[in-house]
């Protein structure tokens, strides 16, 4: 007879227990739990980005991963869903896998040939600076007592070597012609399968939202390198969650305290055009990046499963093996944008002085806006 309470895999044989639980079981209840990975991997020049998602949910009983490529204005994506009981060791889903090989500097990610889109690859990341953390997300739902968000995550800039096929081309991908970021959270996340029918969820479309997030690796004249992160959230006027540091290269992190921005957004399908980012340094000090957009368009997240796609949302049961995904020829376009959603892994240079280099610009820009010159008629998610 199975044990109810129990169930050991090959994680208990470590010595990393933090509760009297076996790995197969974590101490929270919430079904909104999830266990992400993630990274978003680009040619230098922009001709080329590879997105991949993997995302565990303990307590739904539910493994879900998105992979895809952004190359002009055209977007693939395949995504697989399976029951995590059924092998409960495999960290991968449907096509994809993933293997860490050097704990918190290298880590390979490994799409196999599927039916859905012409796309595999066998990719390792490789980090040029340590993983950093990021302030820990803990939020209370605007109306309500629930803590919607209990979240931890660290991220890292990397360089990328292995190959793509696509449309069974074969793509060399190099350490020194490449870059990206991954990233690695855990805890009670928001926007996790559907909304309760029987719990007040008020409408996020109905009020102004900004939400930003942006890992920025920087190299001097001289060969040294920092990075500057930052992730903001905005509602109605108010910023309810901000991290910022400057992240050195011996791991030591150095807060910023806020952020003002000067960006400018297409009105029509609100990608990021560029401008600058003016953080609060403390006692009086500032830093101002210049950014700009380096790709078409970037890798809409919408396809991922971010705030939904065609009745499938994040950790949705959807049996025990599910498969499937789609191409769209161009995802600048307007009606196409409000269908994959504007929250989007846009490729851009950086600038600091005499430090330039690369990053990940995430935005959604949600109701009026009039500094952006956005109107509500025009808002979308």
């Amino acid at each position: 007879m199975r044990q109810s309470m129990q169930k050991l895999i090959h994680a208990d044989e470590l010595l990393c227990h933090q509760t009297p639980e076996t790995f197969a079981t974590i101490s929270h209840a919430d079904t909104s739990w999830t266990e992400k990975l993630w990274s978003s991997l680009f040619a230098r020049d922009g001709s080329i980005q590879v997105d991949i998602g993997l995302g565990k949910y303990h307590n739904r009983n539910v493994m879900d991963m998105f992979a895809g490529v952004s190359r002009g204005k055209e977007q693939l994506t395949v995504r697989a869903s399976r029951q995590l009981d059924l092998d409960g060791e495999r960290i991968g889903v449907g096509p994809l896998d993933y293997e860490v090989i050097e704990p918190l500097r290298k880590v390979r990610w490994v799409l196999q040939e599927n039916d859905v889109v012409p796309l595999r690859f066998d990719l390792t990341v490789t980090g040029v600076l340590p993983p950093f953390l990021e302030q820990k997300d803990a939020q209370r739902e605007p109306q309500g007592f629930r803590v919607q968000s209990d979240l931890l995550r660290y991220h890292q800039a990397s360089t990328v070597s292995g190959e793509i096929w696509l449309d069974g081309e074969r793509i060399e991908v190099r350490d020194e012609e490449w870059f990206g970021f991954r990233d690695h959270s855990w805890g009670v996340r928001m926007d996790v399968g559907e909304p309760a029918p029987d719990v007040f969820k008020p409408q996020r479309l109905d009020g102004d939202f900004i939400l930003t997030w942006s890992p920025m690796w920087m190299q001097r004249p001289d060969g040294s390198s920092y990075e500057i992160h930052h992730y903001l959230q905005w509602v109605d006027g108010a910023v309810t969650y901000f991290s910022g540091f400057e992240n050195l290269p011996d791991g030591t992190q150095r807060p910023l305290q806020g952020l003002r921005d000067d960006l400018k957004y297409d009105p029509d399908n609100r990608r990021l055009l560029g401008g600058t980012l003016t953080f609060d340094a403390g006692w009086g000090e500032t830093r101002t990046l210049e950014i700009e957009p380096v790709s078409d368009t970037g890798f809409h997240l919408g396809t991922g499963l971010y705030f939904g796609f065609k009745g499938q949302r994040h950790g949705q049961w959807q049996g025990p093996e599910h498969l499937d995904g789609e191409r769209y020829a161009d995802v600048s376009d307007s009606d196409t944008a409000r269908e994959v959603h504007q929250l989007r892994d846009c490729v851009i240079r950086c600038r600091e002085g005499d430090a330039v280099g690369y990053g990940i610009f995430e935005s959604m820009v949600i109701g009026e806006h009039p500094r952006y010159g956005m109107t509500k008629e025009t808002s979308f998610l």
